[in-house]
């Protein structure tokens, strides 16, 4: 009924103004109580009517709780040592830390229960700490009783003996090694020299290796000032890896650069148009899978050590609880990882041998 207040208020006033000035002051009291209460119900009433039309926005500022990460591929790196000075290295030798045998078992299996179908093995150089042994007896734990769909280890392959092979070949199902260059001048200028011993003339004999044991052979090489001008196309395709995962140069406060790093990678570093152009001289690589800065920083569920989750958003490394004191599903929240960009770079792929169909 507020809607004919307008008229309402007309006829008051005029019978008000009807009346002799004498009794007009104690008329017009009672007239603005009267307005005063019109007022207050009209606004009640519109605030009504806009509360019904207008769409409940806190339900709109709810959000759906955060779904999980699942680990599904997971890269412990076990030791910090290595037996090589890569000027780039992005996770250097600050500790000398390797877990118990049993507890790094504990915490894989977590991972696995986690949902982890794919782990890798790195350092350093996990073929370091005793000779290999470690390492064969962590693969073989994830191969043969987690019964993991795809278990791997990135390698300098300096290290590496045909006897681990013997031993241990049967479990693994991807052997990755570094290399960065196919001039040996260029492997000493990097950081990769091994005194007498040819790095690329042992990448060859690691291959034979690999095919001979049945094991997914792939090459990682870092795209730096030194290498970046140099054509692998010849060389690579004769290898004829699995995977060729070529990096761009990444920069991490903390480990190669920085006041706390061991390493001072900024001479090692190319723009991306530089990583592009080394790109586009390879495309012909059928095998090539490139990452570059952006899709390399957070798209890689890293574990250090101490099974700690690092988070490289900030541009350093950043250490989660770790997963043997608070479990994978608290840690992994701390993590900074990128789902979509890991799915994004080709992170999940044809990752067990059993599944590659390689004419050994």
């Amino acid at each position: 009924m507020w809607v004919l207040t307008p008229a309402a208020f007309a006829g008051k006033l005029l019978s008000v103004f009807r009346q002799p000035l004498s009794s007009l002051w104690r008329s017009l009291v009672p007239l603005f109580c009267w307005l005063r209460a019109t007022w207050l119900l009209a606004s009640k009433r519109i605030k009504q009517q806009l509360v019904r039309r207008e769409p409940d926005e806190t339900k709109e500022e709810e959000e759906d709780p955060p779904l999980s990460t699942t680990p599904t591929s997971v890269n412990y790196h076990f030791t910090r040592q290595c037996n090589y000075k890569c000027g780039f290295c992005f996770h250097t030798a600050k500790t000398s830390f390797v877990l118990p045998l049993e507890e790094a078992k504990r915490g894989l299996l977590l991972l696995k229960e986690a949902g982890m179908e794919k782990i890798n093995f790195s350092g350093g150089e996990p073929f370091l700490h005793d000779r290999g042994e470690y390492l064969g007896k962590l693969v073989k734990f994830c191969k043969a009783e987690l019964r993991l769909p795809s278990v791997s280890i990135v390698s300098n392959g300096s290290l590496i003996r045909e006897r681990w092979f013997q031993n241990y070949g049967e479990y693994l199902d991807i052997l990755a090694v570094s290399c960065d260059s196919f001039d040996e001048e260029v492997n000493v200028l990097i950081g990769r020299g091994q005194g007498k011993k040819n790095h690329v003339e042992n990448l060859q004999k690691l291959r034979t290796w690999c095919r001979d044991y049945r094991v997914a052979f792939k090459i990682n090489s870092v795209i730096n000032r030194f290498n970046v001008e140099e054509d692998m196309t010849e060389q690579i395709k004769a290898l004829n890896p699995v995977r060729w995962k070529v990096f761009q140069c990444l920069l991490i406060e903390g480990e190669n650069c920085g006041e706390d790093a061991l390493r001072e990678a900024e001479r090692f570093v190319i723009g991306d148009e530089e990583f592009e152009r080394f790109l586009e001289r390879h495309k012909e690589v059928s095998c090539l899978v490139p990452e570059s800065n952006q899709k390399m920083k957070d798209s890689y569920l890293i574990l250090d050590e101490y099974m700690r989750f690092l988070n490289c958003r900030k541009g350093r490394k950043d250490p989660s609880k770790s997963i043997l004191d608070v479990g994978v599903e608290e840690a992994i929240k701390f993590s900074g990882f990128d789902e979509k960009m890991f799915l994004k770079r080709g992170g999940k792929y044809t990752w067990s041998k059993a599944d590659l169909k390689l004419d050994w």
